[in-house]
């Protein structure tokens, strides 16, 4: 399985790209694939103050109902509303098309205790 370079990691399956201080979260080709077909997306509220590790949003699929955390304290700036209409955006395209949502980032050091690809790929036994 391929783990992008580009981006960050947490040990619960969520990925992050970060642009200035506005990062892109989604789940990994890993969570994915471990919660088979995704049939619904609960999105976070737009303008949501969270903290880090705060379930924020919730995916639903064939097999069971997974909370998305957030990676970073920060606000939630948007939902994808692309999975409102269809949510197996995140089976097909988990680390483009079906990102999840946009949020500021409080403080930008906080990055730095993500994982990067090859901790994430140890952490999932690749």
């Amino acid at each position: 399985m391929s783990v992008p370079a580009n981006l960050k990691y947490t040990a619960d399956h969520e990925w992050i790209a970060l642009e200035g201080d506005v990062a892109t979260v989604g789940i990994t080709q890993h969570a994915q694939e471990e919660l088979t077909d995704i049939v619904f997306v609960e999105l976070p509220e737009v303008g949501r103050e969270c903290e880090e590790e705060e379930a924020i949003a919730v995916v639903e699929s064939v097999k069971a109902a997974s909370d998305i955390y957030a990676p970073l304290a920060g606000e939630i700036l948007e939902g994808n509303a692309d999975l409102e209409a269809d949510p197996a955006l995140v089976n097909t395209d988990p680390h483009g098309k079906g990102w999840i949502f946009k949020m500021k980032v409080k403080d930008l050091a906080d990055v730095e205790a993500l994982m990067d690809a090859d901790a994430y790929t140890s952490h999932i036994g690749g």
